[in-house]
């Protein structure tokens, strides 16, 4: 039994590692599929997503949600507001890789926890610890340090994780498995990237039948690259502590720094490693205090559970042994550390929350996942 359990967390963490893997290596693919610009590689995004996630569910034959969304405006809704953040992010992280920006970029994930903490207090008015302010405070001085430096504030990087925040936010309230919110999300992008395509095709600036077989493909393949990181983390999610899921998110934006400086060659002066510095430092705030929270949280169940125990062997006529007492009390199951009581070190809401970037698994297939990544 145990033995089947360590296999299960082991199986977990190696699907994390793979989603947060292919989130951080993904600033290598964007590049591939030049000569065409970010406007068309974000058409085929959104329309070959669609192919493959749908293609995805039939498999598996899960369509009973979209009939339950399409008889709820609400959500459908909302489903379209997070349509259309999403395609600012995907739109802006292409572009920004593409151009040579992906430092900026990585910032913009390595912030967002920070912007969904402020977004919370903002515009759900959630109280905050001191050392979630302290950490806020920092991530803000980061800002001002980055933007001296650049000589401009760093749009790129502030315009990812808002968009971002945004997304996590209004996912949070359709409550929907990351695959299926992909594809409601893609169906309503469908449309209006296909046309687009079409335009460019008609106008001769399409590359996709230009560029030879294997460009064709890599754009078609924009799907799978969207696609297959949800799958794996999926089924991270429903085998790993959500604590550490929160910890697995940082390798995305750590890896995507890397690239820009040892792959792509882009430079860090002085200002702008003070300012990353600074934010390395929110992060380890934020993470330091959402652990202690957790274990703390644990800890204050685990006595619960214990007096409820003793209450429940006491309560036993004829001084029945412990055993029975404690199944007669129905003694409520501490917080382990898979369990969702276990807080998120990145502390946040959907995808990458800053109260915690990695919502707790729904239910026990592998396709079940939280938020669309880069």
């Amino acid at each position: 039994m145990a033995g089947s359990s360590r296999g299960e967390q082991r199986i977990g963490l190696l699907n994390g590692f793979a989603a947060y893997g292919m989130w951080g290596l993904v600033p290598l693919f964007w590049p591939l599929l030049k000569p065409a610009g970010a406007g068309e590689i974000l058409a085929h995004r959104m329309t070959w997503s669609l192919v493959f996630v749908a293609v995805a569910l039939l498999v598996v034959r899960r369509w009973a949600w979209a009939g339950e969304l399409l008889r709820q405006p609400r959500r459908l809704g909302l489903v379209a507001v997070a349509a259309a953040v999403i395609t600012v992010n995907w739109g802006v992280y292409i572009w920004a890789v593409n151009s040579g920006h992906v430092v900026e970029a990585s910032l913009g994930y390595f912030i967002n926890p920070l912007v969904t903490i402020a977004m919370g207090v903002l515009l759900l008015k959630e109280r905050l610890r001191p050392v979630q302010w302290a950490a806020v405070g920092t991530g803000f001085a980061a800002v001002v340090v980055l933007a001296i430096g650049y000589g401009r504030p760093p749009w790129i990087s502030l315009c990812l994780a808002l968009s971002f925040a945004t997304y996590g936010l209004v996912k949070k309230k359709v409550n929907l498995g990351g695959v299926e919110s992909l594809a409601a999300e893609t169906a309503i992008q469908f449309l209006p990237a296909l046309g687009y395509l079409l335009w460019l095709s008609a106008h001769g600036d399409s590359t996709f039948t230009t560029e030879g077989v294997g460009h064709s493909a890599l754009l078609a393949a924009t799907g799978v690259v969207t696609a297959l990181p949800l799958v794996c983390f999926g089924a991270a999610a429903i085998r790993v502590p959500l604590s550490t899921l929160g910890l697995l998110q940082y390798l995305a934006p750590v890896f995507q720094f890397l690239l820009g400086i040892f792959y792509f060659g882009e430079a860090m002066p002085p200002e702008r490693w003070a300012g990353f510095a600074l934010v390395w430092l929110a992060l380890t705030l934020l993470t330091w205090d959402a652990l202690r929270n957790a274990h703390r949280t644990a800890r204050t169940l685990r006595a619960q559970a214990e007096r409820a125990a003793d209450a429940g062997v006491q309560a036993v006529p004829g001084g029945a042994g412990r055993g029975a007492g404690v199944v007669a009390s129905g003694t409520p199951g501490t917080a382990g550390p898979g369990t969702p009581a276990t807080a998120d070190p990145g502390g946040a809401a959907d995808p990458a929350d800053p109260g915690t970037p990695v919502p707790a698994a729904r239910g026990p297939e592998p396709l079940d996942a939280p938020a669309t990544k880069p």
